[in-house]
């Protein structure tokens, strides 16, 4: 099969051929129609953050989507044929990567299957961004009548984390540039502010003195957060998913700091599918690639910056 890897932290990210994984005891081998890229998946690649040991070559990514080619011996859970979607970040990493035509993995890993109404590559574009989209709104409820910062709001969890908020009764501020205004603005939000063209710390504190009740910060360095933290009145919560609160610091100043971390399971897998195939929520818009395609856009500064969802097709 045909994959993207990496041979050390650090390395160029290369398309090889690698032999096509078997179904071991307790396995279902899947034949990927389409895996989703994220952030996280270059920081993996970069050995910047290990949560589990790795294996290397390292394939790539964690969110797929794709058809049950087979079973191993004990595996109940799913059929052959079955349409399935999931996030993969299993130890070792890099042993059930995505960004390859077929993965082994254990079936009770966090996977669901498609339901009508989504595609494949839908399906894939969902695990990470949705289901962290999800899991952060509800960590932070009630949301009612509550004033809430976004920043880095044209990605793909900002995406979900805004719609669930808007839904939740929050009152949004999004930080986004101009290309995504429009559909930022369509899920609901109350304010937008485009950072290249004004400071969204002075534009927020002008227009809200009293200060907001949630940050959540997509994007942000340390430095960043910590200045846009300043914003949450005491009683607050300021949110990173780069791992880059300072909770200590921040509970000095009377507000709550966390650093999201997503813990998958297919109970939430289902839900977000739900909710985008009920009309509920809609997905941000995708960005299809091919695997060929995949080194060159890992190593582009437009990837990194990039506004909704990029799905390699396979």
């Amino acid at each position: 099969m045909r994959a993207v890897t990496v041979s050390d932290y650090g390395a160029t990210p290369v398309v090889v051929d690698l032999p096509t994984p078997m179904a071991g005891p307790g396995q279902v081998l899947i034949k990927l129609a389409a895996a989703g890229m994220n952030p996280m998946d270059a920081t993996l690649a970069s050995g910047a953050w290990r949560p589990e040991p790795a294996t290397f070559p390292m394939v790539l990514g964690v969110d797929g989507a794709g058809i049950v080619d087979a079973l191993g011996e004990g595996a109940t859970r799913f059929s052959p044929g079955d349409r399935i979607f999931g996030q993969l970040l299993i130890s070792p990493i890099g042993s059930a990567g995505t960004y390859a035509e077929y993965v082994a993995v254990t079936a009770a890993a966090p996977l669901a299957l498609v339901p009508d109404g989504l595609d494949l590559v839908g399906a894939a574009a969902v695990p990470t961004v949705g289901g962290t989209g999800l899991t952060l709104v509800e960590s932070l409820e009630p949301l009612e009548d509550k004033t809430m910062l976004v920043i880095g709001a044209g990605g793909g969890v900002a995406s979900f984390a805004i719609q669930y908020s808007v839904i939740a009764g929050a009152r949004v501020i999004a930080n986004v540039r101009a290309s995504a205004e429009e559909r930022v603005r369509s899920y609901g939000v109350a304010e937008t502010i485009d950072d290249t063209t004004v400071p969204v710390g002075e534009t927020v504190r002008r227009a809200h003195r009293d200060g907001i009740d949630v940050l959540i910060d997509l994007v942000s360095d340390a430095e960043s957060f910590s200045s846009l933290a300043s914003l949450v009145r005491p009683g607050g919560t300021a949110l990173s998913t780069r791992y880059v609160a300072d909770p200590r610091a921040l509970s000095a100043s009377g507000i709550r700091g966390v650093n999201f971390v997503l813990r998958a399971t297919t109970e939430v897998l289902e839900r977000v599918a739900e909710d985008l195939v009920e009309g509920r929520i809609v997905a941000p818009p995708i960005t299809r690639i091919a695997l060929d395609e995949v080194p060159s856009v890992m190593g582009s500064s437009p990837h990194r910056r990039s506004e909704g969802k990029t799905v390699i097709v396979l």
